[in-house]
């Protein structure tokens, strides 16, 4: 990614200012109003298999998605079951490329219905998706090897640092740290938290949700620092193709605050 000199105030100012023009786009879409549409075409909820509510995600990314006795698991897909759930749907959970989410394709050409990935709102990803209300906040952190020193940004000059291909840690890095730092992306964190382990970096940015897990795995690293980015995880479903299914699954996500069912796959899987 292109290196820009964005230094105009916190992170946390910019991401959370993308994520209110999400959100805005994302609430007002519910609202039922979308130019072309009739009210009975917004009144029932299209599925691209008829019966099933098609999830993509990109796994492993525990404790969001990943692997358990040859099936996709984890906190992104009790919630995904959760809207299938409310629409009288099972649930078929897909292994997808992160930036194949990202960039609109696997929604846009039909490959699934919706998108839950620990997916952080942003206003460039709701130009070509189209987002739920937030449900989950998420920090940024940096991951080094215990000993060396690496605790802020600014220790990072001349570092090789590992990041998620088209996340927003790859952008933070990108905008925040020092020209000389060398940022390599990996298509998935298991590729960063590899790489990591056998020394082929010197630190990682990822999100906090996932890093906490990843260090106490491996006691020769540790959190070195959290950064309050601001962001929020989303849903996401087709642009401008799929009011009806955001609809229902902002009504499933304000349901389940609601009754305490959250609060229990909260604890499920973060304590």
């Amino acid at each position: 990614m292109t290196r820009t000199d964005r230094r105009l105030g916190p992170a946390r100012t910019a991401v959370a200012a993308l994520t209110s023009v999400a959100l805005m786009g994302a609430l007002s879409a519910c609202g039922g109003s979308a130019s072309g549409e009739t009210a009975d075409a917004l009144s029932d909820v299209s599925l691209v298999f008829e019966g099933a509510l098609t999830m993509c995600t990109d796994s492993p990314y525990p404790p969001f998605v990943y692997e358990e006795k040859g099936k996709l698991v984890g906190f992104d897909v009790d919630l995904g079951k959760a809207v299938a759930k409310a629409l009288d749907a099972e649930l078929d959970v897909l292994d997808v490329a992160f930036d194949d989410i990202t960039s609109g394709d696997s929604l846009n050409n039909d490959v699934c219905d919706v998108a839950v990935s620990a997916m952080t709102i942003t206003g460039e990803r709701a130009r070509v998706l189209d987002f739920s209300s937030p449900y989950f906040d998420a920090k940024q952190a940096l991951i080094t090897p215990r000993g060396s020193g690496l605790d802020e940004l600014e220790e990072l000059a001349g570092q090789r640092v590992g990041v998620q291909k088209d996340t927003t840690g790859e952008t933070y890095l990108s905008d925040f740290a020092p020209e000389t730092t060398e940022v390599k992306a990996y298509d998935d964190a298991a590729g960063v938290q590899a790489a990591l382990d056998a020394g082929e970096l010197d630190a990682a940015m990822l999100d906090n949700t996932v890093s906490g897990q990843f260090v106490s795995d491996n006691p020769s690293l540790k959190l070195a620092r959290e950064f309050d980015t601001g962001e929020q995880y989303g849903m996401a479903v087709k642009k401008d193709g799929n009011i009806p299914l955001l609809r229902e699954i902002n009504r499933t996500l304000a349901e389940l605050r609601e009754d305490g069912t959250y609060d229990k796959i909260y604890a499920k899987y973060f304590g």
